[in-house]
Formats: C-alpha cells, sequence, structure tokens
C-alpha cells in the first residue's frame, strides 16, 4: 500500500507571512496539530506545529525578561511574529508512491506526526498523519487473507488457491507452496504489497519453472 491510498488531499496550508495568530485559528477550525507552509507556487517550504507554537512563546517571556538589556543595552530582541520565523525550515516530505510502511518508519525516526505529500517539482499534494498510517494498519487480519486468496490467487492470477499457503498475523502476510512459474511468484508478493492492511510480505514460495532465468522465448 502507499501513500496515495491513505492521504489527505484537502490540506489547509499556512503562509510564510501569516501573523502566528492567524496560523494558530487555522490549525483550531482545521482540528489539526500542524500546517504545511508553502510559498506563492504552492511548494513545501516548512511546517508549522504546536511544539514550534510553544518555542515561540517561550522566546516571548524570554524577551520580557532581556527588556532591561534592550532599552539600556545595543542588543535589541526581536519577538518572532510570522509564520516564516518560527516553522520548521526543509521538513521531511514523501511522494505519492511512498509505501506506507516506509513513511510509518520516517515519522518514528525523526520523531513526526505528519509529513507533505510533494510532487517531483515539490509542490504540496497532501498530507500523511499518523492516524492515517494507523486507519491502513487496522485492517483484521481474517479480511486480509481474504483478500489474498480471492482477490489476488484466484481472481487476478487465476491460480490454484490449495497449492498456496496463506497465513495473516498482524497485517504480516506469509506465502508458502507452490506456484507455475517464478513470475507468478514476483507477482503474488507485489500484489500483496499493495493490500490495504498489510504490514509486510514474507514469502517461502516455490516455483515449477524458472521463467526468468531461461530468458525469453526465441
Amino acid at each position: 500500500m502507499r501513500v496515495v491510498d491513505v492521504m489527505t488531499t484537502e490540506v489547509e496550508v499556512a503562509h510564510l507571512d501569516w501573523s502566528l495568530k492567524r496560523a494558530a485559528r487555522a490549525m483550531i477550525d482545521s482540528g489539526v496539530s500542524g500546517l504545511p507552509v508553502v510559498s506563492d507556487d504552492g511548494t513545501v517550504v516548512g511546517i508549522i506545529t504546536e511544539a514550534d507554537f510553544i518555542e515561540a512563546e517561550a522566546d516571548r517571556v524570554m524577551g520580557r525578561r532581556r527588556l532591561f538589556d534592550t532599552v539600556f543595552g545595543d542588543k535589541r530582541t526581536r519577538v518572532p511574529s510570522t509564520v516564516g520565523a518560527v516553522m520548521t525550515k526543509s521538513p521531511f516530505v514523501v511522494d505519492r508512491n511512498t509505501m506506507v510502511s516506509e513513511a510509518a518508519r520516517l515519522m518514528t525516526k525523526r520523531n513526526v506526526k505528519r509529513l507533505p505529500v510533494v510532487d517531483p517539482d515539490g509542490r504540496l499534494e497532501g498530507i500523511v498523519s499518523r492516524g492515517d498510517i494507523l486507519i491502513a494498519f487496522a485492517r483484521d487480519d481474517d479480511v486480509i487473507a481474504d483478500a489474498v486468496e480471492r482477490g489476488v490467487i484466484r481472481r487476478i492470477l487465476m491460480l490454484d488457491s490449495p497449492d498456496v499457503s496463506v497465513r495473516v498475523a498482524d497485517g504480516v502476510v506469509t506465502l508458502t507452496g507452490e506456484v507455475p512459474t517464478r513470475t507468478d511468484a514476483r507477482l503474488l508478493e507485489e500484489l500483496v504489497g499493495h493490500i490495504e492492511g498489510v504490514v509486510r510480505c514474507d514469502s517461502d514460495l516455490s516455483w515449477s519453472f524458472d521463467d526468468v532465468a531461461a530468458g525469453p522465448m526465441t
């Protein structure tokens, strides 16, 4: 399953010159805790989250404590007031063909709750959140097994299902048994990986004929 299958396409965005108040209001109205920041042409240039507001507020408080230095010293304390000043620049992004499992790993590794989805030119196409991924992975194992057996093995590949054993545990599909060709095995593994709710596909399939090693027929 790929990001395009689960991402949100109607995305509330913020702009560099927005005030923090405007961005905060947009978050509250949309019921989200973060907004991608885009330029005039839709290119993703940053992301602003609740954490950025907390840091901005901390800067404001510290600014008050440095009031004496501001008035009597050479330095001037500037408190950030726009989205462009407090946002996280160069955020982690994915494209629409990124596997959901890879997006989940990136979120975990980078400790982020959402990833903007961009086109090859860096323009915003959507956003994928932890909630989107959780929903995708919450599909019952029995439903996944049925999709593999009936939807892929019988309907798409038109194989004899008793020759292939399908086991699903916590979204991990295990395939054993024999298929006619090595290409059939490759296709089966690839198609199973695209089924909604599949976390990983482990294959121990064998084949009657290695059509890959044999090469094209002449």
